[in-house]
């Protein structure tokens, strides 16, 4: 009987390694995730970019500090990532800040957010919103065009 429980062991730790991937390609999407909000974050805010992401994991954490300067709160930020759904938070509205989000609908919705990324059907989306650029004084470069709407 040791010896199937032993046998039983190796091959399940054998095997067990095959699934690290998905922990990898977790990591991958938000790599990728980060990379295109810091080109958006960099071509939006002309100084420094100190984000803030209320709620943010620790492997959020771990890939955003690649690209951003993480603020603990949003007083101290002034580019705001909300990726979560997160009841409105209104201590941050009053502020001065460039809010984006990871929510088509949220866009839509409530003005103070001037662009979306979001995933749909597997690919990334960006989308930003022309009177909300203008408003808020944002001036993209020609590559970010054909995401701007009309609304």
């Amino acid at each position: 009987m040791k010896f199937f429980i032993c046998i039983f062991t190796i091959i399940t730790s054998l095997f067990s390694s095959q699934y690290t991937f998905l922990l990898e390609k977790y990591d991958k999407e938000i790599e990728l995730e980060a990379k295109i909000l810091f080109d958006i974050a960099k071509s939006s805010i002309k100084k420094d970019i100190k984000l803030f992401i209320p709620k943010i994991t620790n492997i959020e954490k771990k890939v955003y500090s690649k690209y951003f300067i993480l603020a603990k709160e949003c007083k101290t930020s002034n580019f705001i990532f909300i990726n979560k759904t997160i009841h409105n938070d209104k201590s941050c509205n009053k502020l001065n800040k460039l809010f984006f989000t990871n929510n088509y609908k949220k866009l839509l919705s409530d003005s103070k957010y001037y662009g979306a990324f979001f995933w749909c059907k597997g690919r990334p989306n960006i989308v930003f919103i022309k009177s909300r650029l203008e408003k808020k004084s944002i001036e993209l470069p020609n590559n970010y065009n054909q995401y701007i709407e009309n609304f």
